[in-house]
């Protein structure tokens, strides 16, 4: 495209959009599925020394089989103060201490468990689509804004809005595959 000014607009929504879908997958990977994944626990603060400290600062967390995950403290002091936060957090799982490390257990989900999954999966993929769509929407009106200040061509304008059109199908095509991905994680028993 010639005009810079329409350029920077579509780079910025190009932005905007990036950031919906690394939102959705962030999202994603707090999301339990059937299999144990060290990024569940990402989200969990402990209380240490007066303050909310990330898990991943205090110990290593692995996931050495399908259904377990472990945490090994570096500080064998906290692990009554993690399991506590484990427990508070809204994941739903019963860790076990055995003074050294902690072991949790992943148990089968239910199939009603999955479909609820499923569906706050789709909520959270909705939640981006509609940002991607926000985005266009305030591009779409800068190029309109800037096409009539800066006294350009009309179809200046049509470009830009196939340009940002073409961002949007694009990255909304990528929230859906991502979706369809993270629906299958959850299906598979």
């Amino acid at each position: 495209m010639q005009f810079e000014e329409l350029q920077e607009i579509i780079d910025m929504a190009n932005l905007n959009m990036e950031e919906a879908v690394d939102y959705c997958k962030k999202e994603f990977s707090h999301i339990r599925a059937g299999k144990a994944s060290p990024s569940l626990l990402d989200t969990i603060k402990v209380e240490y020394y007066g303050a909310q400290t990330p898990l991943q600062q205090l110990a290593n967390v692995s996931a050495p089989e399908a259904r377990l995950l472990v945490v090994q403290p570096y500080d064998k002091s906290v692990i009554p103060d993690i399991e506590k936060a484990i427990q508070s957090s809204s994941l739903g799982l019963n860790p076990n201490n055995d003074g050294e490390m902690i072991r949790i257990p992943f148990p089968m989900l239910t199939e009603e468990r999955r479909r609820e999954l499923v569906k706050l999966a789709k909520d959270v993929a909705e939640q981006c689509r509609v940002s991607i769509r926000n985005a266009r929407r305030d591009a779409n009106e800068q190029i309109k804004k800037t096409v009539a200040d800066a006294s350009l061509p009309e179809n200046a304008k049509f470009d830009g809005e196939a340009e940002v059109q073409k961002l949007t199908d694009s990255f909304t095509a990528t929230v859906d595959s991502l979706l369809e991905a993270k629906e299958t994680d959850i299906m598979t028993v």
